[in-house]
């Protein structure tokens, strides 16, 4: 595939406000399972070994690069909207020599896969076209710019919604903004194209007219899976898009072998890895990137954040929090906790109602609890302590800062100290 695709240029445009969101951020830095929208079709792309990977973003240059996350693209800035043609036009400057196919995909349609692009990128090539447009069926077009073929089934014209007439408007097939087009010519082609529209704007729709015009045949791949090419304008839109995501995380989870209860209650995102034999229980929420072992069990109501590690065997339940911390193997924390900045050993027992103070109102501290420690049942360790190995705390017990509850030791009270053995008679 990398020698098929080292001609293969993509560009992904991502600079729209998302005003209809009514948000702050810009639309393409929507937080979906884990990673920025913008970030799905780019990774789709990338699975595609392209040439180059151009992203066209917004004034927030310095976000969207943040958000990219070391991706290896190419990032220029549109600094005002003035249609799809000429944020193109805007990437021409990356790419002063480039030939082959041009793939256009959108930073707010994040449900783009590898396989459909291939598919389209390999019909571009068959086709021998200027153009291909990517277009899909559905039951009801409203919104959507219609697919008007000519007498032969080639494509004719692309009429937006506001510009048809009563027949084109009863066309089904539709175009879902997704193209390849051939290079140079159809980005020396986008330059001319004028802005005779309402909006004043350089639509990449008009090149179908251009294209026909000049003789150059513009060809068409019909999706069969309409759910790939959603977008979102509007918070509606943005929940069936992250409902998709969602169930398809859960399908490659369970499909390599984890057991989830019900996925119907289970949120877990994309940079999530679990083995294979791992049991995930009802009402869980798993974030960021966490790391779960085979044998473990998870849930319910369970909430693991951004760097937890469970290793064989560990067991997290009901109402327990974590976060940036490892539980060894064999280790349990099944009832009520917060865990933060935690290390726990191999087979130790956190008690119900375990909390971490791991935070003192400027930095976070950490806690270490050693293998087959047992935390009582309501203990505060107020961190940075230690509780070694084969220690044990009191039902109660408030450890302070900096405490060590030495290996074999009982602790108690509050605040808590060493628990004093009869002395013998």
């Amino acid at each position: 595939m990398a020698d098929m695709s080292a001609d293969l240029t993509v560009v992904v445009l991502a600079a729209g406000e998302g005003k209809r969101l009514k948000g702050a951020r810009p639309k393409v830095l929507t937080p979906l399972w884990g990673r920025p929208s913008v970030c799905w079709p780019v990774d789709a792309a990338l699975a595609l070994e392209p040439g180059r990977v151009v992203v066209v973003g917004g004034p927030q240059q310095d976000e969207l690069r943040r958000a990219l996350g070391g991706r290896p693209v190419t990032l220029v800035s549109q600094e005002r909207p003035e249609g799809t043609g000429a944020a193109v036009l805007t990437a021409r400057a990356a790419l002063p020599s480039a030939s082959g196919p041009l793939l256009v995909l959108y930073g707010d349609c994040p449900l783009v896969e590898r396989g459909l692009l291939e598919r389209l990128v390999a019909a571009h090539r068959s086709s021998g076209a200027m153009l291909t447009v990517l277009t899909m069926r559905l039951p009801d077009p409203h919104g959507y710019g219609r697919i008007v073929r000519d007498a032969q089934g080639a494509v004719a014209a692309i009429v937006e919604e506001r510009d048809a007439d009563a027949a084109t408007a009863a066309i089904d097939e539709v175009n879902t903004g997704v193209w390849v087009l051939q290079c140079p010519q159809a980005l020396e082609d986008l330059t001319g194209i004028g802005r005779r529209n309402a909006q004043g704007e350089v639509y990449l729709t008009d090149l179908v007219q251009l294209a026909r015009t000049r003789g150059r045949p513009v060809a068409a791949l019909v999706c069969d899976d309409a759910e790939q090419v959603l977008g979102f304008n509007d918070q509606a839109d943005l929940a069936q898009v992250r409902a998709v995501l969602r169930r398809r995380l859960l399908a490659r989870h369970m499909a390599a072998g984890v057991e989830i209860v019900d996925p119907a209650t289970t949120y877990i995102d994309a940079d999530v890895l679990i083995e294979p034999g791992a049991r995930i229980l009802p009402c869980t929420v798993i974030e960021g990137a966490c790391r779960i072992a085979a044998g473990c069990e998870v849930g319910p109501f369970a909430h693991l954040r951004e760097g937890t590690v469970l290793r064989a065997g560990a067991e997290v339940g009901n109402f327990t929090e974590t976060k940036q911390t490892e539980l060894g193997e064999g280790a349990k924390a099944k009832h009520l906790s917060y865990l933060g900045n935690c290390t726990v050993g191999a087979r130790a027992n956190i008690g119900a109602g375990t909390i971490t103070a791991n935070y003192d109102g400027r930095a976070k501290h950490a806690t270490v609890v050693g293998e087959r420690a047992f935390v009582g049942s309501g203990t505060v360790l107020v961190a940075p302590v230690t509780v070694e190995a084969g220690a044990t705390t009191g039902a109660g017990a408030v450890v302070t800062r900096q405490s060590v509850v030495k290996a074999g030791e009982t602790w108690v009270g509050v605040p808590a100290r060493p628990l004093r053995k009869p002395e013998s008679p």
